[in-house]
């Protein structure tokens, strides 16, 4: 670690304030075609976990074509850590600490869930007064709630788990995944470490 990332990760420490349980990452599918990408993302889960609990990547699609090949590379990343990748054709929930998400847009999750929520109740399994929040996010891919977003290149964040970012902190850097290095990561922790966070209030 140089000496800046060390003075960004020294300031993090002084600080009197909870760090981000659950990062969330959004990057492009052409991101990951650039030169050492997947070490970058190698080396970001192990940034992310040595302050939060959880890490959640989206990686967003224009060619649905790429999205096997994508896959079959992300499985194979070495993290220390259990990893579940998911997918637009999956609905089986990902709870691993490290979750990745391919082409696996916010509106198709949720109304996928809420086809199921509909499903259970022609079936007589569930009547429309037990739906709340929690039911819904029993049905959706990515269940839990970033604490802090981390979108490189760009301010949009197109179909990212609209659910579950309503009440993230955003943290948007001109810098492109190419060039991302430890010490963006550690100014978007220093960041949300000081900031008042209103969850919609």
């Amino acid at each position: 670690m140089g000496v800046y990332e060390r003075y960004l990760a020294y300031r993090i420490a002084r600080l009197d304030s909870d760090g981000p349980a659950h990062i969330a990452l959004v990057i492009t599918e052409r991101d990951l075609l650039e030169r050492g990408a997947y070490g970058t993302l190698s080396d970001f889960f192990d940034w992310s976990m040595a302050y939060a609990e959880q890490v959640t990547v989206y990686v967003s699609v224009l060619d649905r074509g790429a999205i096997p090949t994508l896959r079959r590379e992300l499985e194979r990343l070495e993290t220390g850590h259990e990893l579940a990748v998911r997918g637009p054709e999956d609905r089986s929930r990902a709870d691993a600490p490290i979750r990745i998400g391919i082409g696996l847009g916010g509106k198709h999750e949720f109304t996928t869930a809420v086809r199921r929520l509909s499903e259970s109740v022609a079936a007589g399994d569930l009547s429309p007064a037990e739906i709340d929040d929690e039911a819904v996010e029993s049905h959706l891919v990515f269940p839990s709630e970033p604490d802090l977003v981390i979108k490189t290149g760009a301010e949009r964040l197109s179909d990212f788990m609209i659910w579950q970012s309503v009440y993230s902190e955003l943290y948007f850097t001109d810098v492109n995944w190419r060039d991302f290095r430890k010490r963006d990561f550690l100014r978007a922790v220093l960041e949300f470490c000081t900031r008042a966070r209103r969850f919609g209030r």
